[in-house]
């Protein structure tokens, strides 16, 4: 049970145009970026992203949406990203904003086998109610908006129903993992990673040390091998820090 691939190139291979792809990381960090040159060089387009976010110009989900091969993204944040505005406000990209925590929970439950679940998040907004900007016309008029959601009462307060994400992909960035899958994030890589690896379905994850089976304390793992397909060493990998600051 030897899940450990040769190159990325293999990893990715079989990710085809028009795939839904969940990809952890949060900001800068944890971000499968070794997956994501290597599925830019891989060619495939019309892609559907599940992210916090699309990366920043020139680094990680940023390079597919540079290259326009992204045609639609589920997402919490938007900021750091000058080409991701101009592409949605020229009408180039389909953007479904939803709360960070929803978002979580969405690839939690996709991965869980749950299909939806109800949430105080967006109650008494467009979350809820509709009208949220998906799509513009080239001429900056609205094109496509979110739907209504369904609210229903649970003992005096209002919750909103929220799908769950069962994306074709999942490319995740870990810390650790043994050539069964079993993998170990470290700090804020433990954010979306987890959710990314769950709900996929076939996962593809990059680690930094590679690691016999046995090798792991099972008390240790953050995400258990039976969640991901392939594993690829990346001991090099790029991780660099967004915003430094230094005190005088």
């Amino acid at each position: 049970m030897d899940k450990v691939v040769a190159s990325a190139a293999e990893a990715v291979a079989d990710i085809g145009d028009g795939a839904s792809l969940a990809v952890g990381g949060f900001g800068m960090s944890g971000v499968p970026t070794v997956l994501i040159a290597a599925l830019l060089e891989q060619g495939a387009t019309d892609l559907e992203t599940i992210s916090n976010n699309l990366g920043v110009d020139g680094f990680g989900l940023g390079t597919l949406l540079a290259a326009g091969r992204i045609r639609r993204t589920i997402g919490s944040y938007v900021g750091n990203n000058k080409e991701f505005a101009r592409q949605y406000l020229a009408g180039e990209l389909e953007v479904e904003l939803t709360p960070q925590g929803t978002l979580a929970e969405r690839l939690r439950a996709g991965g869980a086998g749950i299909p939806a679940f109800y949430t105080p998040a967006g109650v008494g907004t467009m979350v809820a109610e509709g009208g949220l900007p998906w799509r513009h016309h080239p001429d900056g008029t609205v094109a496509i908006t979110s739907p209504q959601k369904e609210v229903r009462e649970f003992d005096g307060a209002s919750y909103v129903l929220e799908r769950a994400l069962t994306p074709d992909f999942g490319l995740v960035h870990a810390w650790k993992g043994d050539r069964h899958g079993n993998l170990v994030y470290r700090r804020s890589a433990r954010n979306f990673n987890p959710d990314s690896a769950a709900a996929g379905r076939v996962t593809i994850a990059q680690v930094e040390h590679l690691l016999e089976p046995g090798e792991i304390d099972p008390d240790a793992v953050h995400t258990p091998g039976i969640h991901v397909h392939r594993v690829l060493h990346v001991p090099d990998a790029d991780k660099p820090v967004e915003f430094r600051t230094v005190s005088k």
